[in-house]
């Protein structure tokens, strides 16, 4: 098993269950705070201030256990496991983006993917569930939750709603729908953690 994919099976196992397991005694240690400034620094400047940078933190757990040098059998790389391709887009007009293994530019162009999918979302979710349509765009693709928004409306379901996504995201065609949803609940849970870690160190949303 990958540093990847160990990383994001244990995350999701912590969001599912308390109980320790071998496989994920790492995962129930104290977060490191290495990359803290980055993700800090990245979520005021391309979220703004005010916006929750654990939030971000949150993910890079889920995705690669903060691992710099973490690489999926996909092919993602990094803290926030970016396809190349992804990081190539990202950095094309940014020159001081240099490798997609450097943590800075790594966080920084995960971030600034999350800020497209965030905006995505901008006018048909409210702010308190949009985060979990961001996350789920950046692990599916958005086109796979348009596809499950189209459902919960056929389904007369509120498609604004992140509750919706998951009852009918079984039938919703070619999406690895548990993946998606256990990677959302995982950063559910590690932003849980770290703000019990940091409780006068919240903020929106």
């Amino acid at each position: 098993m990958s540093t990847a994919s160990r990383a994001v099976l244990c995350a999701a196992l912590v969001a599912i269950a308390s109980s320790a397991s071998p496989l994920c005694g790492a995962a129930q240690r104290i977060p490191s705070d290495r990359y803290d400034s980055y993700f800090k620094k990245y979520a005021k400047r391309y979220f703004g201030i005010g916006f929750d940078w654990k939030l971000f933190k949150a993910q890079g757990m889920a995705e690669s256990g903060l691992s710099p040098t973490a690489k999926s059998w996909v092919g993602a790389r990094g803290i926030m496991q970016l396809m190349p391709s992804t990081y190539h887009d990202i950095s094309t007009h940014r020159p001081e983006m240099t490798s997609i293994d450097d943590p800075q530019w790594n966080i920084a162009a995960g971030i600034m993917h999350d800020r497209d999918m965030w905006t995505l979302w901008k006018d048909s979710v409210p702010d308190d569930d949009r985060w979990r349509f961001m996350f789920g765009g950046y692990n599916a693709g958005e086109g796979t939750i348009f596809r499950a928004q189209g459902v919960a409306r056929a389904s007369k379901l509120n498609e604004r709603t992140w509750p919706s996504i998951e009852s009918i995201a079984p039938t919703v065609p070619r999406w690895r729908y548990k993946e998606t949803l256990g990677y959302v609940r995982a950063i559910e849970e590690n932003r849980r953690r770290l703000s019990q870690l940091a409780p006068h160190d919240s903020a929106a949303p």
